[in-house]
């Protein structure tokens, strides 16, 4: 389970990540990621934690399998989360081959998406 403090919950930060931030594309997923946005709710000058959001669509499968994709990248975001810079925001969009893809795969895609985005590698 992804922690509270790490989930993007409205519309308005999805948006955020989706239109200004930098994207990385891969045959599974989309990543979006816009670093260190700071959340104008937060008290204090001190920076949010990075938070994360996942978009499935009906495109990926039924309600089974949609959901089964979700568990997994939630998993796999948690376990990525002390590499993200505080205040950032993630939405990972799972393509419709994400429904038949195993937890390697995603992880595989994840890990290239999110290396790109965070400046370590070459495309």
């Amino acid at each position: 389970m992804l922690p509270t403090e790490n989930r993007l919950r409205r519309r308005e930060e999805f948006a955020a990540a989706v239109r200004r931030g930098r994207r990385a594309g891969r045959q599974l997923l989309v990543v979006h990621l816009r670093s260190g946005a700071m959340d104008p709710h937060a008290p204090g000058e001190s920076a949010s934690p990075p938070r994360a959001g996942f978009v499935v669509s009906k495109a990926v499968g039924g309600a089974v399998v949609r959901n089964k994709v979700k568990r997994r990248l939630r998993h796999l975001i948690r376990e990525r989360l002390p590499e993200l810079p505080p205040g950032s925001l993630v939405v990972v969009r799972a393509l419709p081959g994400a429904g038949d893809a195993d937890h390697a795969q995603l992880a595989q895609d994840l890990d290239a998406a999110l290396r790109r985005l965070l400046g370590g590698g070459a495309r």
